[in-house]
């Protein structure tokens, strides 16, 4: 018997194939009314690539000259998703030249004749609701020297995919798949003549869904930074839209003032968003275009915001995964992350997660989810939370630790984080601690890491896992996966690692004589990647052999390395628009 997420799955694809076959059937009459400025932000570089034949979506690379998207053989159905989305149109239109937009308006009257009837993977809510925002962003890209009957399609086929959102968006998955939908119809009623009647309900309810589903403190149930980041742009789309059109929309207002705080607090001192949960860095200018358009400062005062605890000091920024993983379905993408930290010194990152694998196949996309793909300790080699079967349609989290206490408070000479969680109670009867303290002048990270069987029941847990390893103690590692333009080498004699950043920063890694210390293979997963990247981690080893345990760790600058250096090379490449600096 199918499982129950099958079937309605299948069930959606059903719906959602038969209402775009009749929103096809219709012919209606419409033109611009008005056009929304265009927001969205491109890449000149893969816009240029995608003109030389170069598709690079999903983290696949088909090369095809003279070939529309969906003309390919599409290696994957996130792949395809990706195409159809019209996301790539972006980057065309930063490209900006005649090539750029012969592919641009070839390939949109390609889809239109293709897949413009009802057919294909594009008729989604989701897919359509991003498609019609670049259409309309980019119409008229799209529609300059364009003949009649080729503009008259064009209209005709974004009227017809209104009507199908209208139809249809309330069957997209809640989160980020109905923002999309909602904010391209709130897009498409504004700008299509005749389509206005859709401006007032799709603004309703996508008030409803961020009073649903963006908490109080400007949180996702997902915890994805990234996630948190599409949906805040997408809400600043449609508020400026609607307020353009002379429509208010508090809700909406009232969300981004929620969730700017807290974005400000997940990014790092070089500008990027910490990558947890199946997040990454975000798009270049993304987030500071964002937060401009929101009009709100300032972040979280007490260091906390959607369950990670950010510590900064100087120009040095340390967040840290602090609360449980999400759960239920908002745990598909999640990983087993609790108490992982990332390190970023300046605009270089240093210490880092090795990311979502999904762009690179289930295996790889399982492997990121695990704990050992974070900088955080793992006992027995196992992770703190567990994952569904391989091949399930949702691969929740299960088994993971429920009790994560923290504390933020003042240290003698700078700021202190104090946490710890339960994930390998079951299993060996240890509750991880952590505490990670930063220096006033960001200079200096000083981390302890305990192991800890607190009541009678834990320490019988313990002991039984002592016998099973002969009373040779439970191994444990702690795992700090390097940035791959980090140069680390074993220095001291085995004592230290010594890290270069290309900024010409030296960081000395220490710790004490109670775990082996190691430089080990790692990888470093970015969806905008062909492959997963090389890179090093440094791993501590040893194992506990008492109720309770600790490791000491340090980070700490070089005495020589100035106070201050200005990265020219990064600076030049990416300055923080509209005065918005990246860190205090």
């Amino acid at each position: 018997m199918a499982p129950e997420g099958t079937i309605r799955a299948k069930w959606t694809r059903l719906q959602n194939r038969i209402a775009a076959r009749r929103a096809a059937w219709a012919r209606p009459a419409t033109a611009f009314v008005s056009s929304p400025e265009p927001r969205t932000i491109g890449s000149f570089a893969r816009g240029r690539q995608l003109t030389a034949g170069n598709f690079m979506f999903a983290g696949n690379l088909v090369h095809s000259l003279d070939t529309a998207p969906w003309d390919l053989d599409a290696p994957s159905a996130a792949f395809a998703a990706e195409a159809h989305g019209f996301g790539w149109l972006d980057d065309l239109a930063a490209a900006g030249d005649a090539p750029a937009r012969v592919c641009a308006q070839n390939w949109t009257q390609s889809w239109i004749e293709r897949h413009g009837k009802g057919r294909g993977p594009g008729w989604s809510p989701d897919l359509t609701g991003r498609r019609m925002i670049r259409w309309i962003n980019h119409a008229l890209f799209l529609l300059a020297g364009q003949e009649k009957p080729a503009s008259d399609a064009f209209y005709r086929s974004m009227a017809q995919q209104t009507l199908f959102l209208g139809k249809r968006w309330h069957a997209t998955v809640p989160g980020l798949p109905r923002f999309e939908a909602l904010t391209g119809l709130i897009y498409a009623g504004i700008a299509l003549e005749g389509m206005d009647r859709y401006i007032a309900p799709a603004a309703r309810a996508l008030s409803r869904e961020c009073d649903a589903h963006i908490g109080e403190a400007g949180h996702l149930p997902t915890r994805n930074p990234e996630e948190l980041l599409d949906v805040f742009t997408l809400l600043t789309w449609a508020a400026a839209a609607l307020g353009e059109a002379g429509i208010k929309a508090p809700s909406l207002a009232a969300a981004t003032a929620r969730i700017a705080p807290t974005l400000r607090t997940l990014r790092h001192a070089d500008g990027g968003l910490a990558r947890f949960h199946g997040g990454g860095r975000g798009l270049e200018g993304r987030l500071d275009t964002a937060l401009a358009a929101s009009g709100t400062k300032g972040r979280r005062k007490d260091g906390l915001a959607m369950g990670y605890a950010r510590l900064s000091a100087g120009r040095t920024s340390v967040i840290i995964d602090a609360a449980p993983p999400p759960k239920g379905a908002a745990s598909a993408g999640a990983h087993a992350s609790t108490m992982a930290f990332e390190l970023t010194s300046g605009r270089r990152p240093v210490i880092v997660n090795c990311g979502s694998g999904a762009s690179f196949g289930a295996d790889w996309r399982r492997a990121g989810r695990a704990t050992p793909s974070h900088s955080t300790l793992v006992v027995g080699g196992e992770s703190s939370a567990r994952l569904g079967n391989p091949g399930a349609e949702a691969e929740w989290l299960t088994q993971a630790p429920r009790d994560v206490p923290v504390q933020m408070s003042h240290a003698s000479d700078g700021v202190r984080f104090e946490g710890g969680h339960d994930g390998y109670v079951p299993s060996f009867g240890l509750t991880h601690a952590r505490t990670v303290e930063m220096t006033f002048d960001g200079r200096g990270v000083a981390g302890e890491d305990m192991l800890l069987a607190l009541s009678d029941g834990d320490k019988r847990r313990f002991d039984k896992a002592m016998d099973a390893n002969r009373m040779q103690g439970v191994p444990y590692q702690i795992h700090f996966h390097l940035h791959p333009e980090v140069d680390a080498n074993i220095d001291m004699g085995g004592a230290a690692v010594s890290l270069a950043l290309r900024s010409g920063e030296i960081w000395v890694f220490r710790t004490d004589a109670r775990a082996r210390i190691t430089l080990e293979p790692s990888v470093y997963l970015e969806k905008s990647r062909l492959s997963p990247r090389a890179a090093k981690q440094i791993v501590l080893s040893g194992r506990a052999l008492e109720y309770a345990g600790r490791i000491r760790w340090s980070l700490a600058k070089a005495q020589d390395t100035p106070i201050s250096i200005r990265d020219l090379a990064q600076d030049a490449l990416y300055p923080a628009p509209n005065g918005d600096q990246y860190d205090d």
